[in-house]
C-alpha cells in the first residue's frame, strides 16, 4: 500500500464543512468535502504537543515530546519559539527512515521552513526532499525595503511597532515575484507533490509526505480569493498579533477573517490538483491519504487572535483528521475516537505492514477507523512549554504544569467555554491533573516548572491547585 500524509499549517477543523462551519460563516472548500465524502472522518482529534515543531516531531517519530524533558533547546540560527522547538533526537527512528529500511521510496515536500532552519534535520531518513523557500520571514531574499506607503498598506498604523514592522518588511520583500496565483507557495508545494508523484512512477511503493506551511499567516493571497468574502477595497490586515483585540477596529477583525478564509480556499483549491493528480496516475485505488493539520488558530474568538497554550481552546487544538482509504473504501464514515498525533506513526506503519520501532507511545487507529470502533484512548493530553491541557468526553482541563490557574469547562454545557467550573469540581481536577502527570512519565522538569512559575494566571482562572 503507497501512503500519503498531507499537512497544512493552521488549518482550523470548522474551516472544513464535514466538521461545520466558523462563527463567521462558511468557508469555500469544495475539495476539502470531497475528499471527506471519501474518507473517515474522526471527530476527535488531537495535538500532542505545539505548536509547529513539537507537533511535527511527534507525527515524525510516535513519541511524546510532552512534557518536553529533551525540549530546552538555545540552537544558533532559531528563535526559541517554544519549549520541545528542536531537532528530532538523534535515537528516535523517523517514519521516513523506519519506512526507508522496509524498502519504501520516501519523499518530503514542505515549505515550512522552520522544519529546514540551522540545526533542524525533519528531513532525516528521506531519499528525497524538497524545500520550496519564501515563507513568512525565511531568508530567502534581502532588498530592495518597503516604502512607508507599503508599510502602511499592508499594516493598519494600530499595529505597527518595531517586530512588526520588521516582519512585515521581510513577508512582503519574500513575495515581490508573485505574480500569477500559481506562484504562491500553496500552489507550489502542490504542484511539486504532484510533479514528484509523476517523476516516480516507477516506485513499487511510496511513502510521500507533503507539508503546506499555509494557512498559516501572514495570510497573503490573490486577491480574487480575499474578494470571495470582502469586496470592500478598505485597510489590510495579513498579520497575527497574538493578543487581546476586544478593542480592534471590528473591520479589521473582518478582514484578518476574510483573508483567512481566502488562505483555506486557496489551499483547497490546490490540495483538490493534488488530488486530482494521484486519481489521474490512478494511484487513488493503491494508496491510505492522511490529511490534517498542526493546529488551529483564533481570529477574533474569545476576542483573541492567534493561538496559546494556556487559556487553550478548541479552535487551536481541535483538529481535522480525514483517512482516505485505497479505492475510498468506508467513506462517508464518522468515527467518534479520541486520537493524537503521534499515532499517526503508528497508524501509517500499520498500514504499511511494518512493525513499530522500540521506544514509540503511538497508537494505530487504522482498524478502529475502518470498523467504527471507539479506539484505545479515552483522553488526550496536549502539551504546550508550560502549560497543559486534557481532554474527555465530557471535560476540557487547562492549567500550568505546576497545577496553577486552573480552567475546567464542561464539555456537554451549551456553551463549554462561557464558564469556568474547577471550583465546583474539585474532585474532577485533581483526578484529570493525576492522569495528566502519569502522560508526563511521572513529572515535569523543573525548568518547565520554572517557566510555570514565572507564567501569568489567566483570567477567570480559579485560585485552587491541581493536584496529582
Amino acid at each position: 500500500m503507497n501512503i500519503v500524509l498531507v499537512i497544512f499549517d493552521s488549518l482550523r477543523k470548522d474551516c472544513l464543512s464535514a466538521y461545520g462551519a466558523p462563527p463567521w460563516g462558511t468557508v469555500h472548500t469544495p475539495n476539502f468535502d470531497r475528499f471527506a465524502e471519501e474518507s473517515v472522518v474522526i471527530t476527535r482529534a488531537y495535538p500532542e504537543s505545539l505548536p509547529t515543531l513539537p507537533a511535527r516531531r511527534a507525527i515524525y517519530t510516535g513519541r511524546r515530546v510532552y512534557p518536553f524533558h529533551e525540549g530546552d533547546f538555545r540552537l544558533k540560527g532559531d528563535f526559541v519559539g517554544a519549549a520541545g522547538w528542536g531537532p528530532i533526537p538523534e535515537d528516535h527512528a523517523t517514519l521516513a527512515e523506519v519506512l526507508s529500511e522496509a524498502r519504501y521510496r520516501t519523499s518530503l515536500i514542505s515549505d515550512v521552513y522552520h522544519m529546514f532552519k540551522p540545526s533542524k534535520n525533519f528531513w532525516r531518513g528521506f531519499h528525497q526532499w524538497t524545500f520550496l523557500r519564501g515563507q513568512e520571514v525565511d531568508s530567502s531574499r534581502s532588498g530592495p525595503r518597503l516604502s512607508q506607503a507599503e508599510i502602511d498598506f499592508w499594516l493598519p498604523k494600530e499595529l505597527q511597532n518595531q517586530s512588526t514592522i520588521r516582519f512585515i518588511q521581510r513577508c512582503i520583500v519574500n513575495m515581490r515575484d508573485r505574480v500569477l496565483e500559481e506562484d504562491y507557495l500553496a500552489p507550489r508545494v502542490m504542484q511539486e507533490a504532484a510533479r514528484w508523484l509523476e517523476q516516480n512512477r516507477d516506485a513499487e511503493r511510496f511513502f510521500l509526505t507533503v507539508e503546506s506551511f499555509d494557512p498559516h499567516e501572514p495570510w497573503l493571497v490573490p486577491p480574487h480569493y480575499r474578494d470571495m468574502y470582502m469586496r470592500d477595497e478598505g485597510r489590510e490586515q495579513v498579520i497575527s498579533i497574538y493578543d487581546d483585540v476586544s478593542g480592534l477596529d471590528p473591520m479589521l477583525t473582518a478582514r484578518t477573517r476574510a483573508n483567512y478564509s481566502a488562505s483555506v480556499t486557496l489551499c483547497d483549491r490546490w490540495f483538490g490538483f493534488f488530488t486530482e493528480a494521484l486519481r489521474a496516475l490512478g494511484r487513488l485505488d493503491d494508496t491510505l491519504v492522511i490529511l490534517t493539520s498542526d493546529h488551529g488558530h483564533s481570529i477574533g474568538d474569545r476576542n483573541y487572535l492567534g493561538k496559546r497554550g494556556y487559556p487553550s481552546s478548541p479552535e487551536v487544538y481541535d483538529i481535522p483528521l480525514l483517512v482516505r482509504f485505497p479505492g475510498a473504501e468506508h467513506g462517508g464514515t464518522r468515527a467518534d475516537l479520541c486520537v493524537q498525533h503521534h499515532d499517526i506513526f503508528a497508524t501509517v506503519l500499520e498500514a504499511a505492514g511494518v512493525g513499530l520501532p522500540d521506544g514509540t507511545d503511538a497508537i494505530s487507529f487504522l482498524d478502529s477507523a475502518a470498523r467504527g470502533r471507539s479506539g484505545a484512548r479515552d483522553h488526550a493530553t496536549v502539551g504546550w512549554g508550560s502549560a497543559l491541557t486534557i481532554v474527555t468526553e465530557r471535560w476540557w482541563l487547562n492549567c500550568k504544569a505546576d497545577g496553577s490557574g486552573v480552567l475546567l469547562h464542561d464539555l456537554t454545557a451549551a456553551d463549554p467555554f462561557e464558564a469556568n467550573v474547577a471550583d465546583q469540581n474539585r474532585a474532577i481536577v485533581d483526578e484529570l491533573f493525576g492522569t495528566a502527570t502519569r502522560d508526563a512519565n511521572g513529572g515535569f522538569p523543573n525548568w518547565i516548572l520554572e517557566l510555570a512559575r514565572g507564567q501569568a494566571d489567566a483570567p477567570g482562572c480559579s485560585e485552587l491547585a491541581a493536584r496529582a
